[in-house]
């Protein structure tokens, strides 16, 4: 039985500015904003929310379905998930466009300016929810607005249970889109800036849209996550990284350690817990997908 993971693949260039981003912006400027950021360190790595779960639950042993779509630069994404052991055969080879590219700023604080090409991924609604193929659980991640749409729509209709996880894809809709996602989810999982997000656009409070589903993790970085489960919220500590390296790619980590312990049946906080681990073993390392689990 098998974790269907709905989101994007993508390369990421990831660059480090050693100094402070507000430290280069003049509020009273915003209306000519104009910066540059010297950034002499940069690499590229593997990404996209679908890669970086699928590698983490391959990680922790659970077996991975990725839906996705990947542009005619992709071949050698394709060979790395095959060698993982991730079931690409729902990979939507795109010959006509790049795969999807994530240029990423990382400061001396760990905030982040993300500029995003979203390529290939825009097809990625054109390849359906394998509904007959064992599908334990999924994910909705984000990915291209029709795709999270459509295999929402489509895992609900199949009544197989999913987190849905909007990311930086929440502000591309309105209330009602999010209010529909949310009363077909199980599950809900965002980070705290993206609850006071969903909140603000659906018009309910969190423990009102935890109400809908069976269960909602907030993240809240090195202070753990907030559990909604029935009318009680408990707080889970969070685990204290050996070193603080590179925050990108935490969130999915915490994703892959949240449906691994999902699909073992475990309570929701424990799988917060695992995730919480999961998030500072990958913070402590570099690159969207050169963590290694210790068990």
């Amino acid at each position: 039985m098998s974790i269907l993971i709905c989101g994007s693949l993508a390369f990421d260039s990831i660059m480090t500015f050693e100094g402070r981003c507000a430290e280069q912006i003049l509020p009273e400027q915003l209306h000519i904003l104009n910066v540059s950021f010297l950034v002499p360190a940069m690499r590229r790595e593997f990404g996209g929310c679908a890669g970086n779960i699928a590698y983490g639950l391959k990680q922790l042993g659970s077996p991975a379905v990725a839906l996705a779509a990947i542009g005619s630069d992709g071949h050698g994404y394709m060979e790395r998930l095959r060698a993982l052991g991730v079931d690409t055969s729902c990979v939507r080879m795109v010959n006509d466009a790049f795969t999807a590219q994530a240029m990423i700023m990382t400061d001396r604080d760990n905030n982040q300016i993300t500029a995003f090409h979203p390529g290939a991924m825009s097809h990625a609604h054109e390849t359906p929810v394998p509904v007959d193929a064992g599908i334990k659980l999924g994910i909705v991640a984000p990915d291209g607005r029709d795709a999270m749409i459509s295999h929402a729509d489509q895992m609900a209709a199949a009544g197989i249970p999913f987190v849905f996880d909007p990311g930086q894809g929440l502000p591309m809709f309105n209330g009602e889109e999010l209010q529909r996602f949310i009363e077909q989810a199980t599950w809900v999982a965002v980070n705290d800036y993206e609850a006071k997000m969903l909140s603000e656009r659906t018009g309910w409070s969190l423990q009102e849209v935890a109400s809908r589903v069976q269960g909602m993790v907030v993240t809240l970085a090195e202070h753990g996550c907030d559990v909604y489960a029935g009318n009680s919220v408990v707080r889970v500590a969070g685990e204290v990284a050996t070193e603080l390296l590179d925050p990108t790619g935490c969130g999915d980590a915490f994703r892959a350690a949240l449906l691994h312990g999902l699909l073992q049946g475990w309570s929701l906080e424990k799988c917060a817990a695992l995730g919480n681990r999961m998030g500072a073993v990958k913070i402590a390392s570099r690159g969207g997908q050169n963590y290694e689990w210790g068990g």
